[in-house]
């Protein structure tokens, strides 16, 4: 099984509490999990699901802390 290469949000502030990004070795996910506990809960969703997901929280940037 390939690591996956993960990249940190650049919204991250200082922290335990980022949001980290990777595709998966087939290509056809995408992996999110948050610098506090990487290896425990590991996300995973269809590119169009996370291209949702960024456009929703870009458009309604007040529904998330």
């Amino acid at each position: 099984m390939t690591t996956p290469t993960w990249q940190k949000s650049s919204y991250c502030a200082q922290g335990d509490s980022c949001v980290h990004v990777a595709i998966s070795a087939e290509a056809d996910r995408i992996l999110l999990t948050e610098s506090a506990a990487p290896r425990e809960s590991i996300l995973t969703a269809t590119p169009d699901a996370f291209a949702a997901l960024l456009s929703y929280t870009r458009q309604n940037p007040n529904d998330h802390g």
